[in-house]
C-alpha cells in the first residue's frame, strides 16, 4: 500500500469517527441514556439509523445471507479476515471474553459477525474453522468479490483497502471498529477500537434492551 493510500485510509476513518462523536452529542436530550458513559465505552450512536445495502453474501455454512436482512438480534459487524496477523485474533478474543461476561439474556440478543475483507481466500469452510477457534456461535460472511464487501463496509463507514492478491502472503489494511446493527436490520452506530472489555460489559446490557 502506498503512502497516499495509507493517508486516505486514515483520513476516511478519522472523518467517520469525528462525525460519530459529533452526532452523538445530539443524543443527550433524546432519552438515549448517558451519552458520556457510552462514548467512554467506545460506543458511538447515530442520531438516525442507516439502511444497509441489499448485498447477498455467503455465511460460514455456505448459505446465502442478505446483509440488510440481519434482523431480530443486535449484530456486531467486524470487518476482518482469517489470515490477519494481529487485529483480528485480538478483537475476536476480546469479543469472546466480553460475551462470556454478559448476562445470558443479553447474550441471547447479540450476534458477532466477521465480514471477510479477503473473499479471495476466505471460503465458508475457512471462516467456520477459524471462528471455531474463538466461539462456534460467531458467524462469518464472505462475498463473491471484494466489491460486494466494499459496498457493505462503505455503507457503515468502516472502510478497508483491498489487497493485491497477486502477492504471496498478502495482508489487508482494515479498521478494528465494529458496526452496531439493531434488531431492525439498520445501523445504529459504531464501537471504536481498541475495545475496552470492562466498559463494554457495563454498557451493552442497557443498550441491547432497546428495540
Amino acid at each position: 500500500m502506498t503512502r497516499t493510500q495509507k493517508t486516505v485510509f486514515i483520513l476516511v476513518a478519522l472523518v467517520a469517527l469525528v462525525v460519530g462523536l459529533t452526532v452523538n452529542k445530539v443524543l443527550s436530550g433524546k432519552g438515549q441514556g448517558d451519552p458520556t458513559a457510552l462514548i467512554d465505552a467506545g460506543i458511538i450512536l447515530l442520531p438516525q439509523s442507516r439502511q444497509l445495502p441489499p448485498v447477498s453474501m455467503t455465511n460460514q455454512d455456505g448459505q446465502p445471507v442478505l446483509v440488510n436482512a440481519l434482523k431480530d438480534k443486535w449484530s456486531l459487524l467486524f470487518f476482518g479476515y482469517t489470515f490477519c496477523p494481529d487485529i483480528c485474533p485480538t478483537t475476536l478474543a476480546q469479543l469472546r471474553q466480553i460475551k462470556s461476561e454478559l448476562p445470558k439474556d443479553v447474550v441471547d440478543k447479540l450476534q458477532v459477525i466477521l465480514v471477510s475483507v479477503d473473499p479471495h481466500r476466505d471460503t465458508p469452510t475457512q471462516l467456520k474453522q477459524y471462528l471455531g477457534y474463538f466461539d462456534p456461535q460467531f458467524l462469518g460472511l464472505t462475498g463473491a468479490n471484494v466489491e460486494d464487501v466494499q459496498k457493505v463496509s462503505n455503507a457503515v463507514s468502516i472502510p478497508f483497502i483491498p489487497a493485491d492478491t497477486s502477492k504471496p502472503n498478502y495482508t489487508v489494511d482494515h479498521s478494528g471498529n465494529l458496526a452496531l446493527i439493531g434488531p431492525d436490520g439498520t445501523q445504529r452506530g459504531f464501537i471504536r477500537a481498541p475495545l475496552n472489555n470492562q466498559k463494554l460489559v457495563a454498557q451493552l446490557p442497557g443498550l441491547l434492551q432497546r428495540n
